[in-house]
């Protein structure tokens, strides 16, 4: 059984270990502490996945006006607990806590677009960005 939760006060190390072994890791400053503590800090919506035992297994960070959009730039499942609808959780779980005027928006890594087609999610053929630079 999982439980999914809003946890705001999530610690940094948790969320890197989560996100190393989901493989965002590559992407996202995991060797920075400070830097990870921020992104927890101003995100709009913090949502994990545990299981029984209080493993966390998974995590969604939202930045959302909550009115009319969300960004989602991290939905990370532990290997351990993929195939267990997780992934789907956290998503259904911020729609439901976002509502239904709120538009949920992600860039996915190209391993998962097919994970969020399945989830019911449009694809997007136009979005542009600036890199960072750090």
């Amino acid at each position: 059984m999982v439980t999914y939760n809003t946890e705001p006060d999530l610690a940094p190390a948790a969320f890197a270990r989560v996100l190393a072994e989901s493989g965002l890791g590559a992407q996202r400053p995991i060797g920075d502490a400070v830097r990870l503590a921020a992104m927890l800090a101003n995100a709009s919506l913090i949502l994990t996945a545990r299981l029984e035992t209080g493993e966390l297994v998974g995590v969604a960070r939202c930045i959302s006006d909550s009115v009319w959009s969300a960004y989602l730039p991290e939905l990370a499942v532990s290997p351990s607990a993929q195939g267990l609808g997780v992934g789907r959780g956290l998503l259904n779980h911020a729609r439901q806590l976002l509502g239904p005027e709120v538009a949920l928006i992600l860039i996915s890594v190209p391993e998962a677009v097919g994970f969020y087609e399945r989830a019911g999610m449009e694809r997007i053929a136009d979005a542009f960005w600036y890199k960072r630079e750090t």
